[in-house]
């Protein structure tokens, strides 16, 4: 199995006393630390007007983490397209691309959260369409030999050529976040890497890879595992009532998560927010608990066809440190290629 990370990075608001910046640079030095521990990749999200300080501008802290690292995939988790001008996301994207010597996974979405789209003044019926010309444009922008021009019903530009030129080509790998059917079909149909919440059942996430399995497979391309990132919550517990602490942690977050998401007086029923929101559901969803735990639970994983999976550690607080530390050294050795052939045989 592969590891990586997936969350964010918080800047506290406060007075002269207060560092802002410190969230920041504890992220930056985690994903140095995650690099030297063995991790893949780090996927950060984009978020905005929550009012706890949830990172924003993502590809400006991830060029930071480039700075730092040598060999770690700098991945978004995701880049919520329709309140951005494709053009210059395109640009910023290629920029790192190029500073970073190619190790860039663009991940992006549609996004989900009313009180975002309420912000940016965007309707959020909008967002698969104006989602879908976006990628089309940035797309093109990485591809394109020649100028061109685009008159879509939500952007035009006229007679460009995009600069700089990535350094993967054609272009860096699409990652998109995907959880209903219809929208990993999409997915499926355009070639790209699929990227699955951390809050899906067991169940529901083997019926996703099924799905974009099936509908690879029907466009004549070969499914590799490796393209499917599963996101999950872990925490390396020192005892049960460290597990019991963190998991409540994880609950208010959930509610703080719905508070956010939903537009007042209606349920937001977007695919990432179809959770079970029960204690037992929120257990069984993370990868929570001593080491055993959390293996038994990645075996199962394995199981149902996962081979690369997106750590989110809820943040840089308390053991973050230790947690990343503990698994390095005491999960993922079992679930090396040459442990995994040991298994079999």
């Amino acid at each position: 199995m592969r590891f990586g990370l997936f969350g964010s990075a918080t800047a506290r608001h406060g007075g002269p006393d207060v560092d802002s910046g410190q969230g920041y640079k504890q992220f930056v030095d985690y994903n140095v630390e995650a690099e030297a521990l063995g991790y893949h990749s780090t996927f950060l999200v984009e978020h905005h007007f929550t009012g706890f300080g949830q990172v924003s501008a993502s590809l400006s802290l991830l060029t930071w983490v480039a700075a730092k690292t040598k060999s770690l995939r700098l991945g978004t988790a995701v880049l919520v397209l329709p309140w951005h001008n494709p053009v210059l996301l395109a640009e910023q994207a290629a920029t790192i691309d190029l500073l970073s010597g190619g190790r860039l996974d663009f991940g992006a979405g549609k996004g989900y959260r009313h009180n975002e789209f309420a912000g940016f003044c965007v309707p959020i019926d909008e967002a698969d369409a104006r989602f879908n010309e976006a990628l089309d444009v940035i797309v093109k922008s990485w591809t394109a030999k020649q100028r061109f021009s685009h008159l879509g019903k939500y952007w035009k530009f006229d007679d460009i050529i995009v600069e700089p030129p990535t350094a993967q080509k054609p272009h860096p790998p699409i990652w998109m976040g995907a959880g209903s059917p219809s929208s990993i079909k999409q997915v499926a149909a355009r070639g790209y890497n699929l990227l699955l919440d951390q809050f899906a059942s067991f169940e529901t996430v083997a019926e996703r890879i099924a799905i974009y399995k099936a509908e690879l497979e029907r466009h004549g391309r070969v499914f590799d595992p490796m393209n499917v990132g599963v996101a999950r919550a872990f925490y390396v517990a020192k005892d049960a009532a460290d597990k019991e602490a963190a998991l409540e942690r994880r609950m208010e977050a959930q509610r703080r998560l719905e508070a956010i998401s939903s537009a007042p007086g209606v349920k937001n029923t977007a695919s990432i927010m179809a959770y079970s929101d029960t204690r037992e559901a929120s257990e069984e969803s993370a990868l929570y608990g001593n080491p055993d735990e959390i293996a038994a639970k990645l075996e199962s994983l394995r199981k149902l066809g996962v081979e690369y999976v997106l750590l989110n550690g809820g943040g840089l607080i308390g053991h973050a440190n230790d947690s990343l530390r503990r698994f390095a050294r005491e999960v993922m050795p079992a679930f090396a290629d040459g442990a995994r052939m040991r298994d079999v045989g």
